[in-house]
């Protein structure tokens, strides 16, 4: 096609393309199918001629040097305790955000899916334990307690009419309070050696987050300079560095500065008037290309104006998802998916009590324990099932909570350093998390469809 040229729509070649592409980032399933692109990717190479250099790119060094002062991490080590800090902040601003407003901000709306993420994170490691209690793997006890939320969520999603509202946001909260867990066991159980000093030195750029968010400090990129700063000195501190990120995303405001009782820039500014007022004036001078991309510049601009009268907490959470989504997940998918499948001793692999521990606990467990506390949560008063909430559904979510992807295999990477050991963990989170997702999708999808306002 031309140069300039049009299509049958009006509307330039690079305006569909774009168009089309920021609506696949825009759909709650993309992240979920990027991710998984990854993983069969990654699988692929470390299971061909080129495994050998896969493994040994995750270990080759990297980092920064000024002077005297150096800061070298191998590039695996660069994405799970590097990258992998901004999800955890991602995660940090999330978690405060249900706790304010969302689905865990009173005990009757928690209650439900607190208690059954309690159950869906002592029955999986409960089973572990049970088939490792006196091997050399205990250590990775914690691995089948994590959801991934990105996987369940997408699947939610594509399942349309049989996945009622209701479910996803019990999935969403049951996530939520699973991921609060997960991180509370990784600062436990999983922190080495302490260096007091960078401790101290960390305590300070807490004080400093703490500082701007009691002065009301409205602007995000401090909370980021300082989130930075804090996970260095984490990282030094001998704390998993990851857990910088929940730190710092607690102290990020959820609300505008306040003059006095009134919310100060929550109304419509006069340059937000003067834009829609031109978007009239395109919209009836026709529908050429050139008046739709006025339109849209226009459009993009009211987007920005709007998110300048956010509290900081929704904005850095707009802003870091798609990266979260798109670049930090499916790298850490792809650096750490990559497990050498042992087919000639596969059943052996898949009898050892590290992989059922793993396995049996996601798939198993997860189901058990979800649905086995929510009913005891309900038969206790601590909770009620929605209007119209089938216990089939709630099975249904119980198995697709199995899928534990990217916070086992991050468990599993602190847990143990011996690859032939962790390829095992990987090969039960991989095995458990894709029959929990079958089971879940065939108990849905065969079950009742809810009418279109439910989901």
């Amino acid at each position: 096609m031309a140069a300039g040229s049009h299509t049958t729509s009006g509307v330039p070649p690079r305006l569909e393309f774009s168009r089309a592409f920021v609506d696949f980032l825009h759909k709650e399933t993309s992240g979920g199918i990027v991710m998984l692109a990854a993983t069969a990717l990654a699988l692929v190479i470390a299971n061909s001629s080129m495994g050998g250099a896969y493994r040994e790119l995750w270990e080759t060094y990297a980092g920064l040097v000024f002077g005297d002062w150096a800061l070298k991490l191998s590039l695996g080590h660069w994405i799970n305790d590097g990258l992998m800090a901004i999800f955890f902040f991602l995660v940090g601003l999330e978690i405060k955000r249900e706790l304010l407003f969302g689905e865990l901000n009173s005990f009757r709306r928690a209650s439900l899916p607190v208690v059954a993420a309690l159950g869906g994170a002592i029955i999986p490691a409960a089973i572990f334990v049970a088939l490792n209690r006196s091997g050399a793997y205990l250590h990775g006890w914690a691995i089948p307690m994590a959801t991934d939320i990105a996987f369940a969520v997408t699947i939610l999603a594509l399942l349309g009419s049989r996945a009622p509202l209701w479910l996803k946001s019990f999935i969403t909260a049951l996530a939520i309070a699973d991921d609060i867990m997960a991180v509370l066991v990784i600062a436990v159980f999983y922190t080495s050696g302490l260096d007091m000093g960078a401790l101290m030195w960390a305590a300070v750029v807490v004080g400093g987050l703490l500082f701007l968010n009691l002065s009301s400090v409205q602007k995000p990129a401090p909370y980021v300079f300082l989130a930075v700063l804090l996970w260095y000195f984490v990282l030094l501190s001998g704390i998993h560095a990851t857990i910088a990120g929940v730190v710092a995303a607690a102290f990020v405001p959820a609300s505008l500065r306040r003059t006095g009782k009134q919310p100060e820039a929550v109304y419509i500014s006069q340059s937000m008037k003067i834009l829609l007022d031109s978007i009239e004036e395109v919209a009836t001078a026709g529908e050429e290309w050139e008046e739709v991309d006025a339109r849209e510049a226009a459009l993009e601009e009211i987007v920005e104006d709007a998110s300048s009268s956010s509290a900081p907490l929704y904005r850095l959470e707009h802003a870091i998802h798609p990266w979260s989504a798109f670049v930090v997940l499916p790298i850490f998918a792809f650096a750490n998916a990559g497990v050498a499948i042992p087919f000639a001793t596969l059943l052996s692999s898949l009898t050892h009590p590290l992989t059922l521990g793993v396995a049996l606990g996601l798939f198993v467990g997860k189901q058990v324990g979800i649905t086995g506390f929510a009913w005891l949560a309900i038969r206790l008063g601590l909770g009620e099932l929605p209007d119209g909430a089938r216990w089939r559904q709630i099975w249904g979510g119980a198995l697709l909570a199995g899928i534990g992807f990217t916070m086992s295999i991050f468990i599993a990477s602190l847990a143990f350093t011996d690859y032939a050991v962790l390829d095992n963990a990987k090969i039960g989170i991989i095995v458990g998390s894709l029959a929990s997702a079958i089971a879940g999708i065939i108990v849905l999808r065969t079950g009742p469809a809810v009418s279109k306002d439910e989901y």
